[in-house]
């Protein structure tokens, strides 16, 4: 076998020869990146960038699937629009759209619960962890031995770190088994809606301009993080005060131009840049495209079901929202793999690196043949867990299915349970389980319910799990079973909370009897999934370790593939030409707004904003050599899902706008790097701050912020 000895931790901090803008570090490799970021003008020591306690790390947040800042000493965090949707959505009503009118708290008193799903993590400690993970597990134990083994020492390691609610620690794995980090994180639970703009500023353009540019989107949203009067985390209360944040980005309205270098700061979500060219075939060919396919008919039936229902269709905005979100992307994956053949260029990779490991493996003859076979039970393995998804999509089924796994989880001590059902865990099952009342319709449940068992029909049978056909209810029974179950209302839903395995299989509710109908299927999948993945995490590391030694003997950067963690990435302000004879960049203007302007959305503006362009009110927010407001910017910086609402920096690392979206040419970069054409799309601040004062009048947030103007 292939034996990493010392090489993983020293390798993974090797950059030497850093090369374009690629990469997404963790904040201790920045020191041995000193050379690239002062090579593109960042006069911030790299040493001081690597301190999660020091500015400006210390202010960069997580919101559980979105990034974020702090703006003031008061806990005001400052992150997209789209990431606060689900705060936004939540207050809403047909009388009281937030959604379209927007929302500002002129006093703290004002402000809005964001609800149990807004939440605010402050990182504290990352430390490495490997050899507690990783030490003296047998070559000879199964897959799902060892898969079990890990995963019981990283409960463990989570156990130790949480000696309270108010933190919350994770133990992910980077290079997928390569390497572990402790993340200890505070947990802020009381996260209030401060202020965001008409979605006809926030989202401007809709899904039509989604992930295109030229592009006018103001995504921008305020929230406030809320203490006990102890000052430690505390759940919701009208006594609780505004958290006082360790430190705050300061806010520059002195813009950017053209060439200008920036830091990006925030959680990104997944990237598969080392992916086998096998991998990437299976995802172009036959992943995205049923994924694709999917969404779209799922998007169709809510559509139908919500027509003419506006409370309706206030209820699955933010679900319709998200799926639009993902729809584009994977079209968009799609539509980048058959531009550029990227699984070619990985053949090419894959053969450099196969002919190297021939003369360097060190003994590991065996490695890229495990590798392989593997990989293809992966991929086949992923094509019943998609099937399997078809066949429980509803929003019932999923929680009676969550409901009766927690009882049996229940049975067992608290360190047995499998992870997600442990009672650390129990906060936020509540909390997924009381928010369905704002995002749920009984009959649109059923109708996409039923429209998902029709597709699970049409799917090679050869490619569904086993035995699943049999336990499933025909469509033309789903209308019965709608009317006759009580897991619709939010208070009997949380009630089974608590009841024991037996009460389940008592039960004549219908959804709690196909939960209980399903499970042994649904088990025998994760347990074939955690065989998988066991010897998965066998094998990839030793073959990550290769790859490291490899592209090291080149020069060229390693980092780890994104998995939701702080992670520093850096570029300039920057144009693209995505074919030939087209540039397009950097700067949009709100001139650009009007010129877009139609009467029907996505493409309305608030009056408020036109009058303002017309008059040319832009005061200090105008750029010199625009000489205009500017709405958003492009730049080099290697981003992803995750990413958005991530500060964006200046040199001096002050905050200057927020990532919330990339080119359409650029959403293969989850996969390749191609910095010729990989560009993200920032809000520029100035646009932010420009709004805030000429169109919603938020004077009191503008004077709560630090902001540093234009020299005149």
């Amino acid at each position: 076998m292939f034996k990493s000895i010392v090489l993983p931790v020293a390798l993974l901090g090797a950059a030497a020869c850093a090369v374009a803008d690629e990469g997404q570090w963790q904040p201790h490799q920045l020191p041995q990146l000193t050379s690239e970021l002062k090579r593109i003008g960042i006069t911030m020591p790299a040493a001081k960038l690597a301190d999660l306690t020091r500015h400006p790390m210390s202010a960069i947040v997580s919101l559980g699937g979105c990034s974020a800042s702090f703006v003031s000493p008061d806990g005001l965090v400052v992150t997209n629009h789209h990431c606060a949707y689900g705060a936004i959505q939540r207050n809403s009503t047909p009388e009281k759209n937030y959604i379209i009118n927007g929302f500002l708290a002129k006093t703290r008193v004002e402000e809005l619960p964001g609800g149990p799903n807004t939440l605010v993590y402050v990182t504290e400690k990352v430390e490495n962890v490997t050899d507690r993970v990783l030490k003296g597990l047998s070559p000879s134990m199964s897959g799902r031995e060892r898969h079990e083994l890990v995963e019981s020492r990283i409960k463990t390691l989570v156990a130790e770190c949480e000696t309270d609610k108010s933190i919350r620690c994770s133990v992910p794995a980077f290079h997928r088994g390569l390497e572990y980090y402790r993340i200890k994180q505070l947990m802020i639970r009381d996260v209030r809606l401060v202020y965001a703009p008409s979605d006809r500023i926030g989202n401007f353009g809709g899904d039509i301009d989604n992930y295109e540019w030229p592009r006018q989107t103001g995504d921008y949203s305020f929230l406030r993080a809320y203490v006990g009067p102890d000052g430690r985390p505390a759940d919701p209360s009208p006594n609780n005060v505004p958290y006082k944040s360790k430190d705050f980005l300061v806010v520059s309205a002195e813009g950017l131009k053209n060439g200008d270098p920036i830091l990006l700061a925030g959680y990104p979500g997944r990237t598969s840049r080392y992916k086998l060219p096998s991998e990437i075939r299976f995802a172009r060919d036959v992943d995205f495209p049923a994924k694709a396919a999917s969404i779209t008919a799922d998007l169709s039936v809510i559509a139908a079901a919500t027509q003419g229902n506006p409370a309706w269709d206030v209820r699955y905005a933010s679900v319709a929202k998200s799926l639009n979100n993902v729809l584009k992307k994977t079209q968009g994956l799609m539509d980048g793999f058959a531009r550029k053949d990227i699984a070619a260029i990985k053949d090419v990779q894959d053969a450099e690196f196969r002919a190297w490991h021939k003369q360097n493996g060190n003994g590991s003859r065996n490695l890229l043949g495990e590798l392989d076979s593997v990989i293809a039970q992966d991929m086949a393995q992923s094509r019943q867990e998609a099937a399997w998804a078809e066949a429980t999509h509803s929003d019932l089924l999923k929680s009676a299915r969550t409901l009766y796994r927690l009882a049996l989880e229940r049975q067992k001590p608290d360190a047995q349970r499998e992870a997600g059902y442990q009672e650390r865990d129990l906060s936020f099952i509540k909390a997924r389980l009381t928010r369905l009342e704002q995002s749920f319709v009984a009959s649109v449940d059923e109708a996409r319910y039923g429209a998902a068992l029709a597709r699970y029909a049409r799917i090679d049978a050869k490619a569904r799990p086993q035995g699943l056909d049999a336990l499933l209810p025909a469509p033309n029974a789903l209308g019965a079973m709608v009317k006759a179950s009580e897991l619709g209302d939010t208070a009997k839903r949380l009630a089974w909370i608590g009841k024991d395995p037996e009460a389940f299989r008592k039960s004549n509710d219908p959804f709690v009897q196909l939960a209980v109908r399903l499970h042994d299927t649904g088990m025998a999948l994760e347990n074939r999934r955690n065989e998988l993945e066991g010897n998965l995490e066998r094998v990839i590391p030793q073959y990550m370790t290769a790859v490291i030694a490899w592209k090291k003997s080149q020069g060229k950067p390693v980092y780890p593939d994104a998995n939701s963690t702080l992670r520093v990435t850096y570029g300039t302000v920057a144009p693209y030409s995505p074919r030939d004879g087209l540039v397009k960049g950097p700067f949009t203007t709100v001139e650009g707004i009007v010129e877009k302007t139609t009467t029907r959305d996505p493409f309305i503006v608030p009056a408020a904003l036109t009058e303002a362009v017309k008059q040319k009110r832009y005061g200090v927010f105008k750029d010199a050599a625009l000489g205009t407001v500017p709405v958003n910017f492009l730049s080099s910086a290697d981003t992803t899902g995750g990413n958005s609402g991530s500060a964006v920096m200046n040199k001096r690392g002050e905050l200057v706008g927020l990532n919330f979206d990339s080119t359409y040419e650029s959403i293969t970069k989850d996969w390749y790097f191609d910095s010729a054409i990989t560009r993200a799309i920032h809000v520029d601040i100035r646009y932010m701050l420009w709004v805030m004062k000429e169109v919603d009048h938020a004077d009191n947030l503008l004077k709560e912020m630090t902001i540093k103007y234009p020299k005149k």
